[in-house]
């Protein structure tokens, strides 16, 4: 093992980390000041939640022994085997650290989906939800693409740090979720409005810092691959964030800082699957891109009259799916060896950007699907929203008796 890439991972580690509350902050200033904490409290609960059952069965199900390269089977329960050892996935760094790393993978990606039913749904059925599908979604699609024996992984597909395991899967889940909970009960003359732009930007800035981690810890060394990582990472947030900002003010005639944050999220989430595989000018193009298209998504939204509160689908689920297929567009072996000259720029070819759109057509029909069920097994015992009461009191008050601003 290597000293320097444990540190380095260990880092990244913490870095990912922080991303849940970065997000919770994100998440607390985009909605009503009524809805603040219980919004909050959604991210800090699974990030205690999957901590648990991570290491109780979680790591087994997705990086155990596969079967059919479909699930991982139950040889590492309680991390039975799992110890100080070098890691067989990554050899240079410790086993429990690949665990732990992983781990923060699985937290922060059901935490996305929150966005979309904020404001509105029973706690209860919250908790069971996010039980269920950090179990029956997340868990397979970690096999499918990260185990080395799942059959997106066989089928070649590229996914460094997560575009089709946490940001296609979360996105489409919370379009799901915000369709089948329904939109928010508002008075005609009310908006919604981002009650702290503050912590917007709070949330959106720690989300930044932690992506290094994501995106170039992924590479599970202190070595060039993370250099470039890091440097695609931060040229792409960038860029989505100039253009989601120049789009905005083009259209609604003001510079906005929440368009510039919300930019730069959506081209964070672009370079994810990319970040490993990419250089600098695919970076650029990439989160360009995200800006714009992201933007629109949102639009299209809007005229469809989807009640997603917080753009999950938008951000995540559109701009997931972008990086994906662009990852098959840029890809360069000159970066990851990997790559072995399938990108459509390298070689002319389509191979790599077929595996792509295999592996995006599949987690988007899984994690809709599975969803969609969850959900209706989850309303069966617990109504998944609350009633119009407490709706319009506001769930911090009305379900957690807390405020979050003392008058």
């Amino acid at each position: 093992m290597n000293t320097g890439d444990t540190a380095w991972v260990l880092a990244s580690t913490a870095l990912v980390m922080l991303m849940t509350p970065g997000l919770a902050f994100f998440y607390g200033g985009l909605v009503r000041q009524k809805n603040v904490l219980s919004t909050i409290m959604h991210s800090w609960f699974i990030l205690a939640l999957v901590s648990v059952t991570w290491v109780v069965y979680g790591y087994t199900l997705a990086f155990g022994p596969s079967k059919g390269g479909l699930i991982g089977g139950l040889d590492h329960l309680f991390l039975n085997g799992i110890g100080m050892e070098a890691s067989t996935y990554a050899t240079t760094i410790p086993a429990t650290l690949f665990v732990v790393y992983q781990m923060m993978f699985a937290v922060i990606t059901p935490a996305l989906i929150t966005g979309a039913f904020a404001e509105r749904k029973n706690f209860k059925a919250f908790v069971v939800f996010a039980f269920l599908w950090s179990t029956v979604v997340y868990l397979p699609l970690c096999h499918w693409v990260w185990n080395v024996d799942g059959w997106i992984a066989k089928l070649g597909a590229l996914d460094f740090a997560g575009g089709t395991v946490v940001h296609i899967s979360s996105g489409v889940s919370a379009l799901v979720a915000a369709l089948y909970l329904g939109k928010r009960i508002r008075k005609e003359s009310e908006r919604f409005e981002p009650h702290n732009i503050t912590y917007v930007v709070l949330g959106a800035g720690l989300l930044w810092f932690g992506w290094f981690g994501f995106n170039a810890g992924s590479s599970w060394a202190a070595n060039g691959l993370a250099a470039n990582a890091f440097l695609v990472t931060n040229t792409a947030a960038a860029a989505g964030s100039l253009a989601w900002l120049f789009v905005g003010w083009r259209h609604k005639g003001a510079p906005s800082l929440v368009g510039a944050a919300s930019g730069a999220v959506a081209g964070l989430v672009a370079i994810t699957p990319a970040s490993g595989y990419v250089n600098v000018s695919g970076a650029l193009v990439i989160g360009l891109s995200a800006g714009v298209i992201c933007y629109a998504a949102i639009l299209l939204r809007e005229r469809l009259q989807v009640d997603d509160a917080l753009d999950v689908w938008a951000v995540h689920g559109v701009g997931g799916t972008l990086g994906a297929l662009l990852t098959g567009v840029f890809a360069s072996t000159a970066i990851n060896p990997v790559v072995a000259h399938r990108g459509l720029l390298e070689s002319g070819g389509f191979s790599l950007i077929i595996s792509q759109v295999i592996a995006v057509v599949a987690t988007w029909a899984f994690a809709g699907t599975a969803t969609f069920g969850i959900l209706k097994v989850v309303d069966v015992f617990f109504r998944v929203r609350v009633n119009a009461e407490d709706e319009a009191m506001g769930l911090d008050l009305a379900l957690h008796r807390e405020v979050a601003y003392q008058a």
